[in-house]
């Protein structure tokens, strides 16, 4: 029983190998046991230029292509067969136009060496110049540093002594809104708002008349004493 087996599995193993060797383009053997062993082959065949019969479009046929009409094509075939076919060399040359365009894109991206000379030169004394420029500013600005900071000390001071007179201001105003109406007012409301408005138009009058005393007296030459602020 067990060399029985062992006889069928040599002889599948030996097809096989036999099936291996010989190429087929799809081959799969099959046993009792399955699906042993595939293969697959392709040899395609080399492409060859026909050189007798060149395939040469018909410009005037609606059929053929555009792209198949033009010189980019024509410049093809004639680099592939050469003068079979038929095409004139002389028409494969650029126009006037196409050189004009290939002259100014030569200039453009391959420029002589004098002229990509006198760029880097041009361009490093532009770097020099901008980089000069910034340090002058930069010392400039640097002699102006003490000025400048002082400035904004004294404008820091100024607007802390103006905060604090402007708090000194709204306290006296709610002391006095409170003496006037006997409870805490609201800074907010419109009773407050109202008392605010009175008291700057009462000071502006005062102010007014202060001025107009002033300007007497110095057209009378008599100084009076300022009245008492009530």
């Amino acid at each position: 029983m067990a060399s029985s087996v062992w006889y069928r599995r040599a002889a599948v193993l030996c097809r096989a190998i036999n099936w291996t060797l010989v190429p087929k383009p799809v081959s799969s053997i099959f046993s009792n046991y399955g699906l042993v062993f595939q293969t697959a082959s392709y040899n395609p065949k080399p492409l060859r230029l026909n050189l007798r019969e060149p395939y040469i479009p018909d410009k005037d046929s609606e059929r053929t292509p555009e792209w198949q009409k033009s010189t980019r094509y024509d410049r093809k075939l004639f680099g592939r067969y050469g003068s079979a076919s038929g095409i004139d060399p002389a028409s494969l040359w650029p126009t006037h136009e196409e050189l004009d365009k290939i002259i100014a894109e030569e200039s453009e991206w391959y420029p002589p060496l004098d002229v990509m000379r006198n760029n880097i030169a041009a361009r490093e004394k532009e770097e020099t110049e901008k980089r000069l420029a910034k340090e002058r500013l930069i010392a400039a600005n640097m002699a102006k540093m003490p000025k400048m900071i002082a400035d904004w000390r004294k404008e820091k001071r100024e607007a802390k002594l103006k905060l604090k007179e402007e708090k000194a201001r709204r306290s006296k105003l709610l002391a006095e809104a409170q003496q006037r109406f006997g409870y805490a007012v609201d800074p907010r409301s419109p009773k407050f708002l109202e008392m605010v408005a009175e008291i700057e138009k009462e000071e502006k009058k005062k102010k007014k008349l202060l001025k107009r005393r002033q300007k007497e007296e110095q057209a009378t030459g008599v100084v009076t004493p300022p009245a008492a602020s009530s």
